[in-house]
């Protein structure tokens, strides 16, 4: 065991409250979540931040030691990478996304360059038990989902899902849209995020749009979400919130409707479907559009509410995905108001939002 300054701790350790001097140790547990400390070996010119755990991003440099966890990653416009079977202090690894989880680089953007090698310092270590010295590996997140598998009990809040056809398709925009439109309705809002790899910058957002409660994975435990956890880790979640009482629960569904986060798994899920007051699908193009109405029509069973995202920027895309798919086709950006308002008819909301207006 030895003490060692870091320089930036990411945001995927925001739950273990760390100083920025540490302690590591040498042994280190290949296991998804584990806490090491790395040192940076090259500089980048692009998708070269870190998430803190603050939420701000600052400039990775050569030289810089981090703290970020291990994991793995399987991203379309990203870094994609998977666990190793075995670390000791000097072995390589790189750093596969902004939130700091660190394994092994498999495949590249070539958008983003090489990914940040880093060599291994050690494993960071927690200290549990009280007046003693005796560390353990720490890890990421303090709660653990719930592997119920039961109906989801929500006291009648209702929910709105936000699904998109990939990554970068707007599911974000669309959820700060909807969930500032709820608040000035006076209606309480809370926000979480089912599915993705590690970073917070997404219900950061969330709660600077109004969001009074939120929630991702990583408070969890879970580094990168998969088809076996994610159905476990949304129902933990929406119980968690529930619990909190709002009048409406808005969350989003990081990646697409097809990959390896396990969207997939959690609409596949009859007990998850029955929750879902209202489903907004987010698409690049009308194609996009037109494909992931057939694929929650027909693979899920699940009927859209409403499509936005990109597909939507302009008039031309809007007639085409209503005349295409017979679903209401809305831009969150320019037109966040009639978004709202539909959300607000199909979730039953809109009466008890006019009372609450002034």
């Amino acid at each position: 065991m030895r003490s060692v300054v870091v320089d930036k701790i990411s945001s995927v350790a925001i739950a273990n409250d760390l100083s920025h001097e540490i302690r590591i140790d040498s042994n280190i547990p290949c296991e998804e979540g584990v806490l090491i400390a790395v040192e940076v070996l090259n500089s980048k010119s692009s998708y070269n931040t870190l998430e803190l755990t603050s939420g701000r991003m600052a400039q990775v440099k050569r030289g810089d030691v981090i703290v970020g966890a291990l994991g793995h990653r399987k991203a379309l416009f990203g870094y994609s990478g998977h666990l190793p079977e075995k670390l000791v202090p000097g072995d390589t690894v790189q750093l596969l996304n902004l939130g700091g989880v660190l394994g092994i680089c498999d495949s590249i953007n070539p958008t983003h360059g090489q990914p940040f090698d880093c060599r291994v310092l050690g494993v960071v270590l927690d200290f549990p038990y009280l007046g003693q010295r005796v560390g353990v590996p720490a890890r990421v997140g303090k709660q653990k989902p719930n592997g119920d598998n039961g109906p989801v009990a929500l006291n009648g809040v209702p929910v709105v899902a936000l699904a998109g056809t990939c990554m970068n398709s707007g599911k974000t925009a669309a959820a700060c849209a909807i969930v500032s439109r709820f608040r000035h309705d006076g209606l309480v809002v809370d926000a979480f995020k089912a599915t993705g790899v590690a970073l917070r910058r997404d219900i950061l957002a969330m709660e600077d749009a109004g969001a009074r409660h939120t929630g991702i994975f990583t408070d969890l435990g879970i580094v990168c979400t998969t088809s076996k956890n994610a159905p476990a880790i949304t129902r933990t979640l929406l119980s968690t919130l529930v619990r909190r009482r709002p009048d409406v629960i808005v969350f989003e569904l990081g990646d697409g409707l097809l990959g390896a986060y396990g969207v997939e798994a959690i609409l596949h899920d009859p007990e998850l479907r029955k929750v879902l007051t209202a489903v907004v699908l987010c698409a690049n193009d009308p194609v996009a559009a037109w494909g992931g109405v057939k694929l929650l029509r027909e693979e899920f069973e699940i009927e859209p509410t409403v499509v936005t995202g990109p597909a939507t920027d302009n008039q031309v895309g809007i007639d085409i995905i209503e005349q295409r798919s017979n679903v209401p086709a809305i831009n969150a950006m320019a037109n966040g108001a009639a978004l709202g308002e539909l959300l607000l008819a199909r979730t039953g909301l809109g009466q008890r939002a006019a009372k609450a207006a002034p």
